[in-house]
């Protein structure tokens, strides 16, 4: 430091000291334990040798890549991703075109939409999982006041999937709808009225004036929504009662949760979970990349 500045007086020095708390903080919260785990990721830590555990190399890491839980669950979780963040994209911008028209009632409508967002996500998960049970859920009785028999959602490996679906649905719309409302907001009016000017239909003007404009916020929108719902383990977990039936209703998060704290097969864990690191990490650096979501749309 020079002498007669003091570190209040630099910019660059005070805007290190304010920042340096959160730095410290995410060290200790997220550094260190991300480093911890991928140490346990190459060990042999499990409960026999839970206190005198060793380095073991790429065991684990083999281990998980031969594993046919691995891939087949990986294959649900591609699929849970894909359907949710489709049907979160699509209901979000149709409803968001929608609040963002003239309608009676509209912040009736925005309050509804959004409401899910106001319940705790277990609250939610347990609430639909009771609307799937057998005998009492509103699911079976809709079904025989319209006719039809009773099906054994959470009983089946599949019926199981499609309530955590069904829920997850339920719970990621609001969001996807509030950020594509913020970007049809911010699109200027004068470019819709050149294009009726011009007698471009409604459709063209979406196609070739909405989702252009829309890119830069939904493009990020879309990345979080696909990490998140890859990561969602509280649907999968509580709507299957933690997987069931037979532990077939997993994707590969709440699967990695069962094996290291109810198996405690925890260097294994540690080396799954560094792997679903690793494909989030690829799949978010190379669609933003591609996509150029950061970009703006004006340059």
């Amino acid at each position: 430091m020079k002498p007669g500045i003091s570190l209040t007086n630099d910019p660059k020095r005070l805007a290190y000291l304010y920042i340096f708390p959160a730095l410290l903080v995410m060290a200790l919260v997220i550094v260190g334990p991300f480093l911890y785990n991928l140490v346990v990721s190459f060990s042999n830590m499990n409960l026999m040798n839970f206190r005198d555990w060793k380095l073991t190399g790429i065991d684990n890491y083999l281990e998980v890549f031969t594993d046919r839980y691995f891939w087949y669950f990986f294959f649900k979780t591609i699929l849970w991703t894909v359907l949710n963040v489709t049907v979160h994209v699509a209901f979000g911008i149709f409803l968001a075109i929608l609040m963002n028209q003239y309608l009676v009632g509209k912040n009736i409508f925005r309050i509804l939409i959004i409401l899910p967002w106001a319940v705790p996500q277990y609250i939610t998960a347990l609430t639909w999982r009771g609307m799937f049970n057998y005998e009492y859920g509103a699911i079976n009785l809709i079904l025989e006041t319209l006719g039809m028999g009773p099906v054994q959602w959470l009983g089946s490996e599949w019926g199981a999937f499609f309530a955590a679906l069904m829920t997850n649905i339920w719970l990621g719309i609001p969001f996807m709808m509030i950020v594509a409302l913020g970007g049809l907001q911010s699109i200027p009016n004068d470019l819709y009225e050149a294009a009726e000017i011009d007698g471009a239909s409604k459709w063209f003007q979406f196609w070739n004036i909405t989702l252009p404009l829309l890119r830069p916020v939904m493009v990020p929108a879309i990345t979080l929504g696909v990490i998140w719902t890859f990561n969602n383990f509280n649907v999968v977990w509580l709507v299957s009662d933690g997987g069931k039936p037979s532990d077939s209703t997993h994707i590969l998060v709440s699967w990695v949760y069962k094996v290291g704290l109810n198996y405690f097969r925890i260097g294994y864990a540690a080396a799954f979970s560094m792997v679903i690191f690793g494909l989030l990490l690829i799949f978010g650096w190379n669609y933003i990349k591609r996509t150029r979501g950061t970009e703006s749309v004006y340059e």
